[in-house]
């Protein structure tokens, strides 16, 4: 049972918040407050823990698919080398293989922005602009190596 001041707090998923009331109370057994309401924190956030796995897996997919739809399209487009890496780097980044002199080549012709060590952001990549970096990619390759 949540006491009915707890109830502006009770879908707002933060522990302080919820907490707050006892803090300004008797900071010093807080605890001794919290103990009735620890199943209802602990399923509280159960709850939303189980939400962010699903969104968290949601998010890894999208990134695993953009890194095979990348190895795809620069295969398509007759890439020279070898792409495997961009499919076996596991995160949110992947380091592309590309020279200080091919980023350089791709910020100035294609508007396409990394580290200068060729580091690019997964997280970033659409169905849009996937092929434009392919074809970046593809251009800096061919024309700088």
């Amino acid at each position: 049972m949540v006491p009915l001041s707890w109830q502006p707090y009770s879908g707002t998923g933060n522990i302080l918040a919820i907490a707050m009331p006892f803090l300004w109370v008797d900071p010093v057994n807080t605890m001794n407050h919290l103990v009735p309401y620890i199943d209802f924190i602990y399923l509280h956030f159960s709850e939303m823990f189980n939400e962010w796995t699903v969104e968290l897996k949601a998010m890894a997919d999208r990134i695993i698919s953009m890194r095979e739809q990348l190895f795809d399209a620069l295969k398509s487009r007759g890439t020279p080398g070898d792409w495997s890496h961009i499919i076996k780097q596991i995160g949110m980044f992947t380091f592309t293989g590309l020279n200080s002199e091919q980023v350089a080549f791709m910020r100035q012709e294609y508007h396409m922005f990394m580290t200068s060590d060729g580091r690019i952001s997964m997280a970033v990549l659409n169905m849009k602009n996937l092929p434009h970096l392919a074809d970046a990619i593809h251009a800096a390759v061919t024309k700088l190596k």
